[in-house]
C-alpha cells in the first residue's frame, strides 16, 4: 500500500543557502548522525561554508558529538545558530539539554523544524547538512516536502535488515522527487587491532549490491572504527583531525565525493528551484 502523499507544492528557497543535503536512513542505529556530523566537518575543512541542522528532535545527538552545549540567542526575532570552528549548528539539544524527554505531538514538531529552517539566521552557506530523524515517518516526510532539498544521502549498514529499510528510504526520497546523491555503507568492516585482519561484522558488500541494483552511487564504505565512536562520545569527532589521518581520511573522501555529485547534478533542485509538477 502506497502512502497518501500530498501533491507537490512550490517550495520557497531559504535565502543564503546554496545546497541543502539531507542525511537519512530507513532505521535507527546505523550511524546516521555520525555520518552527518563528520560530513559537515569535512566539508568545512574543504573550505566550504557549512551549517548542520539536527532535525532528530526526539534524539538530538549533534551537541554531544560536536562537543558543545550552548543556549542560542535571538537577535531581531531570529535565532543565532551555535558555531564551532566555522560550522554553524542548530539542535533541539541546545534548547532541551540533558536527559529530559521531549513529549510533543506532530504539529509542534513540524513548527519547530520550520523554525529551525527559516527562523535561524544561517547567513551565507554553501551547504546545510540536515540530520533527519530515522525512518520514513511523518516528521521526516514533512521536512522533505517543505525544504528545498538539493539532494539526499542514505546511510545503511551491510546487514540485510538494514538494507531492507534503506531501500524504503530511497523509495521515499524518490516518491517526493528528491535527488539521491548516493548511499553510504557504515560499519562496513572492522580491522582487528592486534592482527590487522578484516572482519565483516554485519556482512559484506550489501551496500554496493543495493546501490548497483537501485542505480545509486555508493559514496563510501566506512569502517566500524572505535576511534569514530570515541570521537563522537567525547565531542572530538575524528573529522577534525588532519585529513591524512586514516580515521579522518574516509570522511574527507566522502566529502569530496559529495561535492563531486553536487557538481555533477548542477545543483539540481537547489534553493532557487521548486518542486516539479
Amino acid at each position: 500500500m502506497q502512502p497518501n502523499l500530498a501533491p507537490p507544492q512550490p517550495i520557497q528557497p531559504i535565502p543564503g543557502i546554496r545546497n541543502l543535503i539531507a542525511v537519512g536512513s530507513g532505521k535507527g542505529g546505523v550511524g546516521k548522525t555520525t555520518v552527518a556530523v563528520n560530513l559537515a566537518i569535512s566539508l568545512s575543512k574543504l573550505g566550504h561554508k557549512v551549517g548542520l541542522l539536527d532535525a532528530d528532535v526526539y534524539g538530538p545527538n549533534v551537541p554531544l558529538m560536536m562537543g558543545i552545549q550552548a543556549n542560542p540567542i535571538a537577535v531581531d526575532n531570529r535565532i543565532r545558530p551555535v558555531e564551532k570552528n566555522g560550522v554553524k549548528m542548530m539542535s533541539m539539544g541546545f534548547l532541551n539539554p540533558g536527559d529530559k524527554p521531549l513529549v510533543w505531538r506532530g504539529p509542534m514538531l513540524h513548527s519547530v523544524i520550520q523554525q529551525f529552517l527559516r527562523g535561524v539566521d544561517w547567513g551565507e552557506l554553501d551547504h546545510l547538512v540536515i540530520d533527519l530523524p530515522p525512518g520514513t515517518g511523518d516528521v521526516a516526510l514533512s521536512l522533505i516536502q517543505t525544504a528545498p532539498l538539493t539532494g539526499a544521502i542514505v546511510v545503511t549498514t551491510p546487514s540485510a535488515v538494514s538494507l531492507e529499510d534503506a531501500r524504503k528510504a530511497v523509495n521515499m526520497f524518490r516518491q517526493v522527487r528528491v535527488e539521491i546523491l548516493g548511499m553510504v555503507e557504515n560499519m562496513s568492516y572492522l580491522i582487528a587491532p592486534q592482527s590487522g585482519e578484516r572482519i565483516d561484522v554485519f556482512g559484506s558488500g550489501g551496500g554496493r549490491r543495493t546501490a548497483e541494483a537501485m542505480d545509486l552511487h555508493l559514496l563510501a564504505e566506512l569502517p566500524l572504527d572505535p576511534e569514530v565512536r570515541i570521537g563522537g562520545d567525547s565531542g572530538n569527532a575524528v573529522a577534525w583531525r588532519d585529513s591524512a589521518d586514516s580515521h579522518a581520511a574516509v570522511f574527507h573522501e566522502l566529502a569530496l565525493k559529495t561535492v563531486a555529485r553536487l557538481d555533477e547534478l548542477g545543483n539540481v533542485r537547489g534553493p532557487s528551484m521548486t518542486v516539479e509538477d
